[in-house]
């Protein structure tokens, strides 16, 4: 798999400076893979990223999570969002500064919702014994051709181990929201990481949806692995062609033209809406004022 990887990378190293090195992540593959349009204006845009709580939710109940599957004594779920908050308010971290600047109400109405989320997890999780080999925010690397191109994923939960060549570990993703399609890429992409850094691939990956109480599995097979690579070589060629120009953005309209930063200007993306019944003529003016 590192053969193929670094086979169908090589040619991206041509849009890049000397100097410059691409980080691939889940979600720059899922970008890349939805509306390049969108992508390219984002790019442009640059950092203007707003932390509001119902984007902040997820990642205290995360954090929260990992901190009941270690804790001590019994895990209370307002308790671990309590520490989770205080915890990230006094690191460097993109919450930081939301956390020590936000009103008593959004902290209020985040401590419920991230509270929400925390307990429904350990409703259906059973108390992770150590034999089980639990391990939470697991950071995976992997550096190809020489360095110059990196794939980086954190896994929220593994369970197990390989055993030699037999593969063992089970990868789960942690789901505030709704199922998406997107999230098993997400998943084959940790897959796929696995398998290269420890030499065996998972044995099962998995997206547990906690406001459904349900997990969606998917095991981990040669062929999952090469699509896997295969999407990720696609990815990576299209941003590279698309940032240096080379390479004309194709519009992938869907429900997220809703809150694109080019709504305003994008007639694909409105018309979409439109025919969709999705966006009312009202919006689609106030848009275009915008």
């Amino acid at each position: 798999m590192r053969f193929d990887l670094e086979a169908g990378l090589r040619p991206v190293l041509e849009d890049l400076a000397t100097d410059e090195t691409l980080q691939l992540s889940k979600h720059l593959l899922a970008r890349v893979h939805s509306c390049e349009v969108r992508l390219l204006a984002e790019d442009a845009e640059g950092d203007t990223f707003t932390v509001t709580v119902p984007i902040a939710r997820g990642t205290i109940a995360h954090k929260a999570v990992e901190l009941g599957i270690h804790w001590p004594g019994e895990p209370l779920p307002l308790a671990l969002v309590d520490e989770a908050m205080s915890s990230l308010a006094n690191t460097d971290h993109w919450l930081t500064d939301f956390l020590q600047t936000c009103t008593d109400a959004e902290r209020a109405e985040l401590r419920s919702t991230a509270g929400d989320r925390v307990a429904k997890f350990f409703e259906c999780f059973p108390r992770l014994e150590p034999k089980w080999r639990p391990v939470t925010e697991s950071t995976q690397i992997v550096d190809l051709v020489g360095g110059r191109i990196r794939l980086r994923g954190k896994v929220d939960l593994t369970l197990g181990v390989a055993r030699g060549t037999t593969a063992g570990k089970v990868v789960i993703d942690l789901k505030t929201g709704a199922p998406n399609a997107v999230h098993r890429d997400d998943l084959r992409f940790y897959a796929l990481l696995d398998a290269i850094r420890v030499g065996v691939p998972p044995r099962l990956v998995a997206s547990f949806y906690l406001d459904l109480g349900e997990a969606r599995t998917e095991v981990v097979t040669e062929d999952v692995l090469d699509a896997t690579v295969a999407r990720t070589v696609d990815a990576a060629r299209r941003l590279t062609a698309l940032r240096a120009g080379t390479a004309v953005p194709a519009y992938r309209p869907s429900f997220a033209c809703r809150w694109c930063i080019a709504l305003h200007g994008c007639d694909v993306g409105r018309s979409w809406l439109a025919d969709d019944g999705d966006l009312t003529d009202e919006q689609i003016e106030r848009a275009d004022r915008s």
